[in-house]
């Protein structure tokens, strides 16, 4: 592992006005001296664009925060970016979220995840970079059985083509890593969740259409379980991994021994959808959101499996245990305090 020291150093994170990358954006600013953080986003309407610009104003108030707003498929901006700049370590965090999303609308995902992806693999590769690191997502891990979810297990069972695109991600960066020599480093994130979060995300769905008294909808009748994993969890992981890239060395063959890792950032402690549900509930009365004598069960409504869902995902996280020292572990129910607090606070 080459250790890499952010003190002075430019990076560029992109999917700056996205919910996790708002956050690293933010403790890259506050915590290393003479950075400069470049965030780039397109700021699509794919969810409420206020979130987003709510996300860009606290980072504004940053003196060494950079905003560039352009499309990742615009392969000639992008190199400009990097012509221009010149980033040490790279975070691709933009991409088209959301499985559900991909099956009405999968032109989005191979703009974003594919063609946007790839040109971020050219830049880094006629820019050399010290680390590009890249959020891949525990939906590569599709229909597996075999729980908790391990990086050695085989991944070629996708249920949605947002899965697909993100484990084309890591086959590309594994290429180019080995091909270019570039230290590349995947991340597959289980279920993130926290304030400001992604609108499209159940904890906020169900929020909002409680506070309308709508019906949620609990799939799988309530037997889903998911790895929540809290943002800041999320960040100081991405921040680890971001500091120690794959060594470049060579193999027999005289080619770069490609230098490419993959790893699990998720809580490794799945949660039932309904006590999930239930946390949410009492967290969200606590924070006056709802009131006290808020009628759940009449808004509840259990319903079959959506295609593209998995019932369970539950990550292994030993390898970054032990390569970072680092696991997380906010308890679902900080997190979604945390969440309700500031839904609180932000829709008055």
């Amino acid at each position: 592992m080459k250790h890499i020291d952010l003190e002075g150093k430019t990076i560029l994170v992109t999917g700056a006005a996205g919910f996790i990358g708002s956050n690293l954006a933010e403790r890259l600013c506050k915590e290393f001296k003479d950075i400069q953080v470049i965030g780039f986003d397109s700021v699509n309407d794919y969810y409420d664009v206020k979130l987003k610009e709510y996300r860009l104003n606290k980072l504004s108030t940053f003196e060494n925060f950079k905003f560039v707003k352009g499309n990742l498929a615009d392969k000639e901006l992008v190199s400009r970016i990097f012509e221009e700049y010149k980033p040490s370590v790279v975070v691709n965090l933009a991409a088209q979220a959301g499985v559900r999303y991909s099956i009405e609308n999968p032109d989005a995902y191979i703009e974003a995840n594919l063609i946007g992806f790839y040109n971020i693999l050219e830049a880094c590769r006629h820019n050399p970079v010290e680390h590009l690191v890249y959020a891949s997502s525990s939906s590569v891990y599709g229909g597996n059985t075999k729980v908790p979810f391990s990086t050695d297990d085989k991944v070629d069972n996708p249920v949605s083509l947002y899965a697909a695109t993100k484990k084309s991600n890591e086959l590309m960066a594994h290429a180019y890593s080995k091909i270019y020599n570039i230290p590349s480093t995947g991340l597959r994130f289980f279920t993130v969740y926290g304030p400001a979060g992604r609108p499209d995300m159940a904890y906020f769905g169900f929020t909002n259409k409680l506070i309308k008294g709508e019906t949620i909808k609990i799939f799988n009748y309530g037997n889903c379980k998911r790895d929540f994993t809290y943002v800041d969890d999320i960040v100081e992981g991405i921040l680890r991994v971001m500091q120690g890239a794959p060594e470049q060395k060579t193999g027999e063959d005289g080619l770069p021994i490609p230098p490419y890792n993959v790893y699990n950032i998720g809580n490794s402690n799945p949660e039932n959808l309904l006590d999930f549900v239930k946390i949410l509930q009492e967290e969200l009365v606590r924070a006056k959101v709802l009131p006290e004598d808020y009628d759940f069960e009449s808004h509840k409504e259990l319903v079959p499996m959506q295609p593209g869902d998995v019932p369970v995902t539950y990550a292994d996280t030993t390898p970054l245990e032990r390569d970072y020292g680092f696991k997380p572990d906010t308890s679902l129910r900080d997190g979604l305090r945390k969440f309700a607090e500031w839904y609180k606070e932000f829709y008055k």
